[in-house]
């Protein structure tokens, strides 16, 4: 019998905390504690073990920014951490990636998006739609040449893997992937476990991430 889904929400509205956890029960996943800001966020999760966090990143006191990177850094039983913003294009969810998190969603998302979303993180997968990812990545990419680059070994990677990592930069999908390089969908998917276990990501975001930060993708020119 499966375990069921267990999940944490942080959030500092008292209302966008009632309807997510509304949502998600209707649904028979577990809400096994709610936080008010990172600080509350970072000790539900160490005392409630959740398989995922919603962390809205503009938070008092702690922003869920660094509560993220609390909670992923050095965690024996990482959660899945997908981030919670008003807006589409928030240079902090670039960040929140580059931490580790799994993925973003809109404060609005419908509430089948919603159960779905958090479903789909913690069998493994990243959230978001590829092409989001993609635009995200690009136009933060850029303004972040103060920050140090993510530092992975590419040359664990066959030419192949190569190839199917700037792909995913480009953010296909596994079916797009498949399309492209004339391969079966099997195969790609496990040339993109291989990219994830070579260079110890979590899942497709990380690796989008990594593509553009250590140049095997680059950003798209300014507007």
């Amino acid at each position: 019998m499966t375990l069921p889904l267990r999940v944490v929400i942080a959030d500092d509205q008292a209302l966008v905390r009632a309807g997510f956890r509304m949502i998600l029960s209707g649904h028979g996943i577990d809400v096994v504690a709610e936080a008010t800001d990172g600080t509350e966020a970072v000790d539900a999760v160490r005392r409630t073990r959740p398989d995922v966090v919603l962390m809205d990143i503009r938070m008092p006191e702690l922003d869920g920014l660094e509560a993220t990177r609390r909670i992923l850094i050095g965690a024996a039983d990482e959660p899945r951490v997908i981030m919670l913003t008003t807006f589409d294009l928030d240079q902090y969810v670039y960040a929140a990636l580059s931490a580790g998190a799994s993925g973003f969603l809109l404060k609005d998302v419908s509430p089948e998006y919603l159960v779905a979303a958090v479903r789909l993180v913690r069998s493994g997968d990243a959230l978001l739609a590829p092409a989001i990812t993609r635009r995200l990545v690009e136009r933060f990419a850029r303004r972040d040449t103060d920050t140090p680059a993510i530092h992975r070994d590419l040359s664990a990677l066959t030419v192949r893997e190569l190839e199917v990592l700037r792909l995913l930069a480009e953010g296909l999908s596994n079916a797009e992937l498949a399309e492209r390089l004339h391969l079966s969908e099997a195969t790609v998917k496990s040339h993109v476990a291989r990219i994830l276990a070579k260079l110890g990501l979590r899942d497709r975001v990380q690796a989008v991430v990594v593509a553009y930060r250590t140049g095997v993708a680059n950003p798209a020119p300014p507007d």
